[in-house]
């Protein structure tokens, strides 16, 4: 189970204006403006539950994410998943989650994939038969067979992502943290990536937490949102609860934003 209860998290960030002159000043009296990325944040998740958490840019998103995942630390509040605090408990915390930022890679740009998995095998310590079994699972129902042997730079963002869930996945994490997972990806990609999710939390109750602005990957993935907006949680249910008549998702979010000024 996760849990979040009154979490606060800000950011000091030093400001200048442009020119050399300015530049000169500021060596010796710095301007700063604080930034609440995070304000009174609460909720709970379920052990096997998908949820997506959704919010325009600069809504505290990626923090809440990188404060579940023991990279953060918070300011206030308590954070607690199955038991752990995981800024608190770092080395046995990321045993238990797979992290995937589609921004950022976790795989090494010049050589073969394969040679990135067996580097995080060492890395979390997985049992030979344990990584055996899963990267057998894993290149069959991503179909990676005829990646893994090609240096990552030769690969497309699609077949990089299909790796990179895949290497989140490799050591057995009961919980899983997706922020953009399908970013710049085509259709018959995301499609993919969507199915593999679903199928990976049908048969392991892997627990899902999805951070992304397409919200096709929402509606296709999470019975539950949570929406963020400008650090504080604004909304908390179904789609469902939001959806009105035939409108579309994205009408429906747009409109959501609109609602609540967040836009």
């Amino acid at each position: 189970m996760i849990t979040m209860e009154h979490v606060c998290k800000s950011y000091k960030i030093a400001k200048r204006n442009a020119g050399f002159g300015e530049a000169f000043k500021a060596l010796f009296h710095r301007e700063y403006e604080v930034i609440h990325a995070l304000s009174d944040v609460s909720f709970t998740i379920r052990d096997g539950e998908m949820v997506g958490y959704i919010g325009p840019n600069g809504a505290g998103k990626s923090s809440t994410i990188k404060i579940l995942s023991g990279i953060l630390t918070p300011d206030s509040g308590v954070v607690t998943v199955d038991g752990r605090i995981p800024y608190k408990n770092r080395m046995e915390h990321v045993k238990e989650i797979g992290v995937v930022f589609g921004q950022r890679s976790q795989l090494w740009w010049d050589v073969p994939v394969i040679d990135s998995f067996e580097l995080l095998k060492d890395i979390y310590s997985i049992p030979g038969e344990t990584y055996r079994n899963n990267l057998e699972e894993l290149t069959e129902l991503l179909h990676l067979s005829e990646l893994l042997r090609s240096p990552v730079r030769q690969l497309s963002l699609g077949q990089r992502m299909r790796c990179e869930i895949a290497a989140s996945l490799l050591h057995s994490p009961r919980i899983l943290f997706l922020d953009e997972p399908t970013i710049g990806l085509d259709a018959v990609s995301k499609i993919a990536v969507r199915e593999f999710i679903q199928k990976q939390n049908e048969l392991h109750k892997t627990t899902v937490i999805l951070t992304t602005h397409d919200m096709q990957d929402i509606e296709a993935l999470s019975k539950r949102i949570i929406l963020i907006g400008k650090g504080k949680i604004l909304l908390d249910g179904t789609l469902e609860d939001i959806k009105r008549g035939d409108a579309g998702i994205d009408e429906t979010v747009a409109e959501l934003y609109r609602a609540y000024e967040i836009e």
